[in-house]
């Protein structure tokens, strides 16, 4: 997980074929010295195909040299279940889209290191047990003795820009905030003396300590909302007998993932707790309307159609006849703000007109549903648009509709 813009922000770019391939022939290799002698895998076992960023160390690296943590788990994972393992490696700066792509689009059978959230895809990924728990942290000199946020007052502390930790300080006036771009920046601003104190995402924190500044710096996680997640091996909705089949591995893998945390440099002290001073300063960045989460957008959507009746704005009335049952557009609602909000926009806000859903009825009319209904069962992959028929049940695209019919514009604001 890398530091956060939408939870846990993972990264996303186009995909890189040729990394993909000479990360596929490393990862084989790796996952063929790793395997005990003596311990054969059956030539026609199918492989543990996993997703994963071929550049986002401390987690995931194509090179043999340095896997990455998640990685490394997919490895000892695959030996215990006695398949072997292959990566289809992809860039996770697009976050949620990524998922979509890959794991979704059956480009691979699992992705490490999600959070673990009903609510970061909604009901289309299933994930495992715990194997991990990621979090941002407060990185000082060992002789520092930092326990909280009011150890903070009169410190110069290095934040990142547009993440947790730099919202919630922002409400005190008596610490002073040093914005930076990245962790990077974060931990040469510290090590150059520019800053006293670092509050930036842990596990990057703690691979360039041990990396770059050779441990001199202790790094204490800060757990909280917004602050720290539950890490979990993610699956397609579909895939439920692998996920039991993980679950029932994982326990086995507790000593080696233990071993991969220190090896990684990932924080492993005790995490700082919010006390209640700090709860004050969270709920006061909270009242001033910054969110742990990225918040959905506020603008309200264009005045939909009234759905079974005519309006005196809309040009044509919608395919419906009856207005859609309370119940069924609160679970669509819930469904396309899981899992469709990333491209479409939160609640279908989304001021690029080509993915604005308020536009569906303006542009096909009484065609909506059947185009609705071909593009979700079928996909339209050279858009980036993966079929769902797979992941969703009739009844829930029928909820998916009935929500977006409540919000259809009466008119193109293009036009």
């Amino acid at each position: 997980m890398r530091a956060v813009r939408s939870g846990i922000s993972i990264r996303s770019r186009t995909k890189q074929v040729a990394s993909a391939r000479s990360g596929l022939l490393a990862a084989a290799i790796a996952s063929a010295l790793a395997a005990p002698a003596g311990q054969a895998i059956a030539e026609d076992v199918s492989p543990l195909r996993l997703c994963a960023d071929p550049t986002n160390l401390p987690f995931s690296s194509d090179s043999p040299s340095q896997p990455g943590f998640y990685v490394e788990i997919g490895q000892a994972l695959a030996q215990a279940l006695g398949r072997p393992v292959t990566y289809d490696w992809y860039k996770s700066y697009f976050g949620k889209r990524t998922v979509r792509v890959t794991l979704l689009g059956r480009q691979c059978d699992a992705m490490i290191g999600l959070p673990l959230s009903d609510d970061f895809m909604g009901p289309s990924v299933i994930f495992s047990s715990k194997i991990a728990t990621e979090a941002y942290a407060l990185v000082s000199r060992s002789d520092q003795a930092i326990a909280g946020v009011n150890d903070l007052k009169g410190k110069r502390v290095a934040v990142q820009y547009e993440t947790t930790p730099q919202n919630l300080l922002a409400q005190s006036d008596d610490i002073e905030k040093i914005t930076v771009l990245t962790p990077e920046e974060a931990m040469k601003a510290l090590d150059q003396g520019k800053a006293d104190v670092a509050f930036i995402w842990g596990p990057v924190a703690g691979w360039l300590n041990k990396t770059a500044y050779e441990n001199r710096y202790r790094i204490r996680p800060v757990q909280g909302s917004g602050l720290s997640w539950d890490a979990a091996i993610g699956f397609a909705k579909a895939s439920g007998p692998l996920r039991d089949q993980v679950n029932a591995a994982l326990p086995q893998l507790g000593h080696t993932i233990a071993d991969l945390t220190v090896k990684y440099g990932l924080p492993t002290d005790q995490p700082i707790q919010f006390g209640a001073a700090d709860a004050s300063l969270k709920s006061a960045a909270l009242g001033a309307g910054v969110q742990p989460q990225p918040a959905a957008a506020t603008q309200a959507p264009n005045a939909p159609v009234t759905v079974g009746e005519t309006t005196t704005t809309a040009t044509t009335t919608t395919a419906a006849t009856t207005e859609p049952k309370p119940e069924e557009v609160s679970a669509g609602k819930e469904i396309f703000n899981g899992t469709c909000a990333h491209c479409h926009g939160p609640d279908a806000v989304q001021s690029e007109r080509h993915i604005d859903l308020r536009l569906l009825h303006n542009r096909y009319g009484d065609d909506m549903r059947d185009k609705y209904w071909t593009t979700v069962h079928e996909g339209r992959p050279a858009k980036g648009m993966p079929s769902w028929k797979e992941v969703f049940t009739d009844d829930q695209f029928e909820s998916i509709y009935a929500f977006l019919l409540t919000v259809q514009s009466p008119a193109d604001p293009g036009n």
